[in-house]
């Protein structure tokens, strides 16, 4: 199976919801749209399933135009936001409730088998009301599956769950995709879950990707300010390009030089840089060190924030809450880092 958007639109009076998207989705590979509210990201699965109409551009699934072909002949499987599951009816029915015309389909075996793979055996005779939101999750899930659809969707389905049955849940999610052998696209604007889950991530800004790429890559790759920004906790400093050392970039942030590993950018240029919070040491380690002030220090659980004032401006370090020595609030510390983990993108 292998799925195809070619510059597809699609606007809602005035606004661009979706802005000449493209990219592809090969066999059984688990895609991510990642991206704040309003993106457009919802509206692009809704494009693909057929429960919305682009306005220009093509939709294939494997070489087949979507676009005439009605939502329930897709061959697509849709896991909605809110479940969407029948109040009246069983867990069963619900599952059943796909297939219930389709004669090609053991419809009692296939809800058997679905009942096993979401862990829900025993549970076919309660109804929505009877069942927790992550059992409900299980069934909206399975019902999606019942027809064997080439393609699944998943619309933000965790989003009302608590943190920690989130994190379970996104496991089964990608345990029984990867069982079944099942192409899916996952949208979410928890980083943390696009991170965890995905094959690729495809980072979507107002109507549009702006980087598509593994989950490694976009995290410490970042091609444009927006994904930079918006992947992982970043300090952003602002800078303008003073020279070149050894084919290095020379930055001048405030009243200090930062040099970042490679750049294009002209002498003159601004420049955005980025480093990872984890990526500051406060041991005084690597290729650039500064002395730095303690502002404030915050528990965040499994880190510690410490916002910290330097020539580079307001920094923060994220370290690991189990390291004992912190630095009291007025105390300076010398911070360090190395080049390799600077990230430089030329404002454009």
């Amino acid at each position: 199976m292998k799925l195809s958007l070619v510059e597809i639109e699609k606007t809602f009076g005035s606004i661009i919801a979706v802005d000449k998207v493209s990219f592809e989705l090969e066999r059984r590979e688990f895609l991510s749209l990642l991206g704040p509210s309003g993106c457009g990201k919802t509206t692009t699965l809704r494009l693909i399933a057929g429960f919305e109409r682009p306005d220009t551009g093509q939709i294939l699934l494997d070489g087949r135009e979507l676009l005439p072909v009605p939502p329930e002949k897709r061959q697509i499987g849709f896991v909605f936001q809110n479940y969407a599951l029948f109040p009246h009816m069983t867990v069963a029915r619900n599952i059943a409730y796909g297939i219930r015309f389709d004669r090609g389909i053991d419809t009692k075996h296939r809800v058997e088998e679905l009942l096993d793979l979401v862990d829900l055996r025993g549970f076919e005779r309660r109804r929505p009301a009877e069942l927790s939101s992550g059992q409900s999750q299980r069934v909206a899930l399975a019902r999606a599956l019942a027809p064997k659809p080439k393609l699944l969707l998943l619309d933000e389905p965790l989003s009302a769950l608590d943190a920690k049955l989130r994190e379970s849940l996104r496991g089964e999610i990608r345990r029984i995709q990867q069982e079944i052998g099942l192409s899916a696209i996952y949208v979410t604007h928890d980083q943390e879950e696009a991170l965890a889950l995905s094959d690729r991530i495809g980072v979507m800004n107002e109507g549009r990707i702006e980087q598509i790429g593994n989950p490694k890559g976009i995290y410490r790759h970042p091609e444009t300010t927006f994904v930079a920004s918006f992947i992982g906790h970043t300090n952003r400093l602002e800078g303008t390009v003073i020279g070149y050392v050894d084919g290095r970039t020379q930055v001048k942030v405030g009243e200090a030089v930062v040099v970042a590993v490679v750049s294009d950018a002209a002498l003159g240029t601004r420049v955005t840089l980025f480093i990872k919070e984890e990526d500051l040491h406060l041991d005084g380690s690597g290729e650039k060190t500064l002395i730095a002030r303690v502002e404030r220090i915050e528990y965040r659980g499994d880190a510690t924030v410490i916002a910290l004032t330097s020539l580079l401006g307001t920094l923060h370090a994220r370290i690991a809450s189990t390291k004992e020595d912190l630095p009291g609030i007025g105390g300076r510390v010398t911070v360090g880092f190395d080049e390799q983990d600077v990230i430089l993108i030329a404002d454009s």
